[in-house]
Formats: C-alpha cells, structure tokens, sequence
C-alpha cells in the first residue's frame, strides 16, 4: 500500500447509505479498521441509521456477504474489511486473491461500488501498522466509499 493517499473529496453524506461487512478473523486489528471507517462515515455525515455492520468468519466470506448486503440493504456503497496475513502455506494469498475478485465481482454485477478494504501484510508487525498506525486505512476506506456513493448517485440521475 502506498502512502501517497488521494487527498479525501468534500462530500455531504449526509444522505448516504453505506454497508460494512467486516470479518472476525483477526478481530484486534479487524475492529481497529472498522472503528477508524465508522468515525470517517459519521464524522463526514452519514447518518447512524444508514450505516450497517455485518460480521463474518473471515475474508473469503466477505464477497457473499456484500452480496447480501446489495440485494436487501441497497446501499450506495459497501466496504469490506479484513486482515490475511502470510503463514506457512500460501493459503494467504488463495484467500485474498479469492475476497480480492469476489468483492469486484459483486461490485461490478451489482454496479454498487464495493470498496476492498482487506490488508494483506508479511507479518504481524506489517498488519498492525496498516490497521493501527500513523496512517489512517479505515478513513482511506472510508473515504473511497464515500467518493464512489457519491459518483454512483451522481451518475444515476
């Protein structure tokens, strides 16, 4: 992940409607991600009752549960949060190669974006700093969530 991150766009969202599925597998640095993207969602305006959170066991059920999310919470947007990082085997990389393509999968059938807020790290230390260190994902989450509900009811006018 780069640390150049675009500079967030001023959004009203206060209107916006925004699903998170978030896995439970590394529920520390899991519920870290998820706290920074609901202060980002609410501090931009999104209303509490338009913001709904779902857990799954892990991040290769995330692309079914943003699917289930589209189909009966119509959210402008879903963000998807998990944490994969590598082990022994290279069952890391089968598991965030397979969230990475579901997750663009339902974005794309659905025309909802669906934003992939899964960090994949070396190790322990890695995932850590990306979830709870200097530089905020969850808001960068956030905020491409926002930006894209924003261009999605935009363009559908």
């Amino acid at each position: 992940m780069s640390g150049d991150s675009p500079v967030p766009e001023s959004i009203d969202a206060s209107g916006l409607k925004i699903a998170i599925a978030a896995a439970r597998f590394n529920p520390v640095l899991v519920d870290a991600l998820l706290a920074r993207v609901r202060a980002r969602l609410l501090a931009a305006g999104v209303r509490e009752r338009n913001l709904t959170v779902v857990r799954v066991p892990g991040s290769n059920e995330l692309p079914v549960a943003a699917r289930m999310l589209v189909d009966g919470r119509r959210p402008d947007a879903v963000v998807a949060l998990g944490v994969i990082v590598r082990g022994g085997t290279i069952h890391y990389e089968l598991i965030a190669q397979s969230a990475t393509q579901g997750l663009q999968t339902v974005a794309l059938e659905s025309r909802v974006p669906v934003i992939n807020g899964v960090v994949v790290a070396e190790n322990a230390a890695q995932a850590k700093a990306r979830c709870t260190g200097r530089i905020d994902r969850g808001a960068e989450f956030a905020d491409a969530a926002l930006s894209m509900a924003a261009l999605r009811r935009r363009l559908s006018k």
